[in-house]
């Protein structure tokens, strides 16, 4: 069994380097003292899995998780506890006039060793190595533990340990068939991600009541995030008054004066207290942050307070949001409506945006200006990002210019002006045969102002479009078919999936009709061959997923739309409109190499499929969706895309993405693949079979 996960050297080495009782486990055996190391009992764990020993491993894997989390604790509460007992005094006037404040930073560095010491022990005994911290980062040990649980036949233990590893490398196929297996084998459906940082948990179920009109429940989470963001905040803060890495310097070598170090060390201190808002807005294992996180809670909170009743506080939130983003003019707007509703009642002047909005915004604006001084003044490299960028939901960042041309209501519409794209990383081919001759050719890539890009009609027929689309409603369950993940959404649409195998399965039980489940994985495979033939690939087409979804406009909520149903992306690689770049890293699904999708119908409004610059603004062409048609492309940064935002009735669609390499192939295609050729091979239904389907699926 390959276990997929990076043991760095040092790991290898360390156990060797330590005493005899500190292998094989015997670092776990003993409780009291001074805290553990946990790169010491990491290493344990790690050399008593290799030696087969599963339950020591997952002991001491166990405790080097428990210890990591106790150090950071204790440091917080002794960085907290001399804060309160040491104040830093303000330096006097005159010759001398520095001592007592120096005198108060030496009383408050001694307060903090000592304090210290009394948990940890000496400091140098939690002196990681920077791979180990990379590896807790990365969050490898639960790779280890789903291992070892797995050998002591502890699912559950297994499942939630695989599950946590899973949320911060979601390219990790192996991983993702584990707890696929696991589902399977216990039937646990529920998993419990064990580094969930609470706020963004809470953050993310308010969402999820918000999108489903739950305003009091979603109010309650998102208050609670709120909260809990503070309350992190002020944690990051402290932690990040710890040492500081000086990489331009050798430290023996370090002959900086007394103001130039401290200036040295301050900036890192700065810079890491600054990147706070970008820290707690990043989800475990992700490089970028949720795009204007903080203000979107204040953005939902004064809707979800309006729909209550509740003016006071609606206009209290969008004061707050309005502190990030002064010239938002919905909110604005809002604002004004809000102290419309309150006149007669109250003086709508009285009430302010929240204080702890107000402190934060100002600190961090404090903390922008002191880099942006050091940066001029003393050499120091710093760039300020854009923690407030507005790509979010409900965002003006989704409105798109609409400098297209004139073109069939229901062809593409094709922007004036294009700029050129990257490259992909291959040879690029198209204009091969289309295979079935009901298929219409319709543009290439140059008539879409791109690069690898088709469109097609006629893939599918009316008729298939209506049986699929009896598919959809019999099968589809809202956010599914993202296997957990978040999913492209907006609050102003219902968003509901189903993948290939779930199609099967239902086909099995009766729950659909066979022949209509059949027919989306045909359809499916038709696409691929299409597309694999059309852009003369050279090797196999492989399937990477495939889902079916449909996004339903909510009523009551279309008016004055200005976000779009799907933001501008490209699907192999994290786009980076300001920087003009796509960089290919995970989180992004950077195996992709062609995505498609196919239509089922027409009869809603909006929905419009738009390629872009890689600015993620300026269209190149847009798409009108209809029954058969089909739209695709190559899935790197030369084609960002998104689709317009769904004003009114259903659109459904048969998403698909595809991959050169076969290590990629998506997992319940296989198991659907077999399940068909299980049944072709008998020449029969699933009705006509002695089987029962629930253990064959």
């Amino acid at each position: 069994m390959a276990f997929g996960s990076r043991l760095w050297g040092v790991l290898l080495l360390l156990p060797l380097l330590l005493p005899a009782a500190c292998r094989a486990g015997g670092g776990c055996s003993g409780e009291g003292g001074p805290l553990e190391p946990f790169d010491e009992l990491y290493a344990s764990g790690v050399e008593a899995y290799y030696s087969g020993d599963f339950a020591g491993a997952a002991r001491c894997l166990e405790r080097a998780l428990r210890s990591r989390r106790e150090l950071r604790d204790a440091r917080l509460r002794c960085r907290r506890r001399c804060r309160g007992q040491v104040r830093l005094e303000a330096p006097g006037p005159g010759a001398g006039g520095d001592l007592p404040f120096f005198g108060s930073v030496l009383r408050r560095a001694d307060c903090l060793r000592s304090c210290e010491e009394q948990r940890l022990g000496a400091a140098s005994r939690h002196r990681a190595a920077e791979e180990v911290r990379a590896d807790f980062q990365r969050r490898v040990p639960y790779s280890y533990l789903q291992r070892a649980y797995i050998q002591m036949n502890k699912l559950e233990e297994a499942a939630n340990a695989a599950h946590t590893f899973f949320m911060a490398n979601p390219e990790h196929m192996e991983i993702q068939q584990d707890i696929e297996n696991y589902k399977t084998t216990s039937g646990k459906v529920s998993l419990v991600d064990r580094e969930a940082r609470q706020h963004m948990e809470d953050y993310s179920a308010g969402v999820r009541h918000y999108d489903k009109e739950e305003y009091e429940l979603a109010i309650d989470l998102l208050e609670r995030a709120l909260k809990g963001y503070y309350s992190e905040d002020a944690d990051c803060q402290i932690m990040c008054e710890g040492p500081q890495k000086f990489e331009e310097h050798e430290y023996l070598e370090y002959k900086a004066g007394l103001y130039e170090a401290i200036a040295d060390h301050y900036m890192q201190v700065l810079a890491c207290k600054h990147d706070c808002v970008r820290e707690l807005a990043t989800r475990s294992g992700r490089i970028s942050p949720i795009e204007n996180f903080l203000p979107l809670h204040y953005d939902y909170l004064q809707f979800a307070y309006y729909r209550v009743g509740d003016y006071v506080k609606a206009l209290e939130c969008a004061k707050s949001y309005l502190l990030f983003h002064p010239d938002d003019e919905d909110v604005l707007e809002n604002a004004a409506y809000y102290e419309g509703l309150l006149e007669g009642t109250m003086d709508p002047d009285t009430i302010k945006p929240r204080k702890e909005a107000k402190t934060l915004l100002r600190r961090h604006k404090l903390e922008s200006h002191l880099l942006q001084v050091a940066a001029a003044g003393l050499g120091y490299t710093y760039t300020e990002p854009n923690y407030w960028n507005r790509y979010g939901a409900r965002q003006d960042e989704h409105s798109v210019p609409s400098s297209i041309s004139s073109e069939p209501e229901d062809g593409p519409r094709l922007s004036l002006a294009k700029k050129p794209m990257p490259k992909p990383d291959r040879e690029l081919k198209e204009g091969g045969p289309l295979l079935y001759s009901d298929v219409k050719f319709v543009y290439n890539s140059q008539q879409l102002n791109g690069t690898q890009r088709v469109l097609l009609d006629n893939v599918i027929s009316e008729e298939q479009c209506r049986e699929l689309h009896r598919v959809a409603s019999g099968i589809m369950l809202a956010g599914d078919g993202y296997r957990g993940k978040t999913s492209p959404h907006t609050p102003n649409e219902r968003f509901e999936g189903a993948t290939v195998l779930k199609a099967l399965k239902y086909g099995y039980e009766g729950r659909v009709p066979w022949k209509s489940a059949r027919l989306f994985y045909d359809i499916s495979e038709k696409a691929r061959r299409i597309v694999e033939s059309y852009f003369m690939l050279n090797s196999t087409l492989y399937f990477s997923y495939t889902h079916l979804v449909c996004r339903t406009a909510l009523s009551g909520q279309q008016e004055r739309r200005n976000d779009l149903s799907h933001p501008i992306h490209a699907d192999n690689c994290l786009l980076d409109p300001e920087a003009n770049e796509c960089w290919k890293e995970p989180p992004a699904y950077t195996f992709r190499d062609y995505s498609a999708l196919l239509y089922m119908n027409a009869d809603f409004e909006g929905g419009e499929f738009i390629f872009t610059e890689m600015d993620a603004k300026t269209v190149t062409a847009s798409i009108k969706p209809k029954c058969g048609r089909m739209i695709s492309f190559s899935s790197g940064g030369e084609n960002p895309h998104g689709v317009k935002a769904v004003t009114k009735g259903q659109r459904c669609a048969v998403a698909l993405w595809f991959t050169l390499d076969p290590l990629y192939r998506e997992l319940e295609r296989i198991q659907a693949d077999e399940v068909i050729a299980m049944l072709d091979q008998e020449h029969l239904g699933p009705s006509e079979m002695n089987i029962n389907p629930k253990d064959e699926l």
